[in-house]
């Protein structure tokens, strides 16, 4: 059966967003220094070969670990879910060509049609919950893995659920202070065991499996 999965990057202080990132001031990267916030977070992600390939942003790029590690969370990914609010954040903010190649499933109380856009990524939109989302996942993922995508509210409503199986932290070096805090209403039921780390230049690796109740 398909593995329900997530990888993230999060701030040393846990923090998966920079205060300042929203809506409102999605166009405006200098409010509250947001855009180089999040630049810090991802930069071990942003140069590595195999994602500039995907996001057609030229040849070159870094490879070892960090590339290795992006090229296996990709394959491995058959579909994708995320909530409404880092939908609405993509759509301002992703190319043409939206980075996830599968089918996507966004939770939300919004009816919509599928949403297709080029290069394989359909947006469907789930109107009734996460184990419906989940369940609309699984058929469409084969033998390949689902990846709750986020943001930090959606994937404490499925480990708080206890539909995750294993995943994974990026851990940069940076305090951000405020923000979206990944594990804010995580409680004492969902039991983690760490299974590796693995140290690069820019940031730290560190993958867990989630104990099942």
């Amino acid at each position: 059966m398909s593995k329900v999965f997530f990888l993230v990057s999060v701030s040393l202080d846990g923090y998966l967003v920079p205060p300042g990132m929203d809506l409102e001031h999605a166009g405006d990267p200098t409010y509250e220094d947001w855009g180089a916030q999040w630049g810090k977070l991802h930069s071990w992600i942003l140069p590595q070969r195999f994602l500039r390939e995907m996001l057609k942003l030229g040849e070159g790029g870094e490879t070892g670990t960090d590339n290795d590690i992006v090229e296996h969370t990709f394959r491995r990914t058959g579909v994708s879910i995320m909530g409404k609010r880092m939908f609405d954040l993509g759509e301002r903010m992703w190319p043409e060509e939206a980075p996830f190649h599968t089918p996507v499933f966004v939770l939300t109380s919004q009816v919509r049609e599928p949403w297709v856009r080029p290069g394989g990524t359909t947006f469907y939109f789930v109107n009734d919950g996460i184990e419906s989302a989940l369940r609309q996942a699984r058929a469409a993922a084969g033998d390949q893995d689902i990846r709750i995508a986020g943001g930090a509210d959606v994937i404490q409503q499925y480990l708080r659920a206890g539909l995750v199986d294993e995943f994974a932290l990026a851990i940069a070096p940076v305090m951000f202070g405020g923000g979206q805090q990944l594990f804010a209403r995580i409680g004492r039921d969902v039991g983690v065991e760490l299974v590796e780390t693995i140290a690069s230049p820019r940031t730290t690796h560190a993958r867990y499996a989630v104990r099942k109740p």
